[in-house]
């Protein structure tokens, strides 16, 4: 994909967080899981730190080499044969103009989407310092010439900080500060409750991405309060390290074979990589 296809990319994908019908995007972490929900049908993928980190060998948070998660991405956008959008926590930097720089190089990997957080090390970073965060990460993308989604990630509810009562009022205050410095759409990562939902929605007036969690409403019920955009972070990773662990513990205890059965064949797989 060359540049001027990368930008129209980005400039569509944007497009789908103005309008219905919600744009639910499946969280990848390898070529293979991307391609598998590409061909299942989903129309834009993001990916999710924690399993690329673990793929890679690394725990979550940034523990990966910056490196390292870029060229899995670049993987990720080959195979995929869709927009990409990826989660790069608070920028694997310290200050925004190294933010800017990791930005510069996830959009050279093929991504028309990124997540920058605001939390750190269990805490909330200052209004100032995240602002100044997600202004860097919009003006590298203007330099790069991909008006790429910046999807701006608000964990007050994640980290309940602050009194209860006054969670919304802050995750709005700093989403809307958040919109103002170049975000595009919010992410209160950690709000699960319907109504909170419905409310953050209403008095952020742009587009809001959710996290679809077990026992929450489905897309449809989430779609008509206004959602634009549902991810399930690291859940698909979870659940396919969740069927290997069983499979790896009766190997091990059965010494027998039946557990294989049900596999895809080889061609099959082979089948999923022949790309145009």
């Amino acid at each position: 994909m060359d540049r001027a296809q990368q930008r129209q990319q980005a400039v569509s994908f944007l497009d789908r967080h103005r309008a219905p019908p919600v744009l639910f995007l499946p969280n990848v972490w390898d070529a293979l899981s991307a391609r598998l929900f590409a061909t299942a049908g989903f129309e834009a993928l993001a990916t999710t730190s924690g399993g690329v980190a673990w793929t890679l060998g690394y725990c979550d948070g940034e523990h990966a080499p910056w490196p390292e998660v870029v060229a899995a991405t670049a993987r990720i956008v080959r195979v995929a044969q869709r927009p990409i959008t990826a989660d790069i926590e608070a920028g694997y930097a310290a200050t925004p103009a190294q933010v800017g720089a990791h930005v510069a190089e996830i959009i050279q990997a093929g991504v028309v989407g990124i997540n920058i957080e605001d939390g750190i090390h269990g805490a909330m970073r200052s209004l100032e310092d995240a602002v100044a965060r997600l202004r860097a990460a919009r003006e590298a993308a203007d330099r790069e010439g991909v008006p790429i989604v910046l999807n701006a990630r608000c964990d007050v509810f994640h980290l309940q900080a602050g009194e209860n009562e006054a969670r919304l009022a802050v995750a709005v205050q700093r989403s809307k500060a958040y919109l103002a410095a170049g975000a595009d759409c919010i992410y209160p990562f950690g709000l699960r409750d319907l109504e909170t939902i419905a409310a953050f929605v209403q008095a952020v007036g742009a587009p809001v991405n959710v996290t679809g969690r077990p026992g929450m409403p489905d897309v449809a019920a989430l779609e008509r309060i206004g959602v634009a955009r549902i991810t399930i972070a690291s859940a698909p990773t979870l659940v396919v390290m969740a069927g290997m662990q069983r499979l790896a513990a009766e190997l091990h205890t059965s010494r027998g074979f039946d557990c294989l059965k049900g596999a895809m064949s080889r061609a099959e797989a082979q089948k999923l990589f022949e790309l145009e």
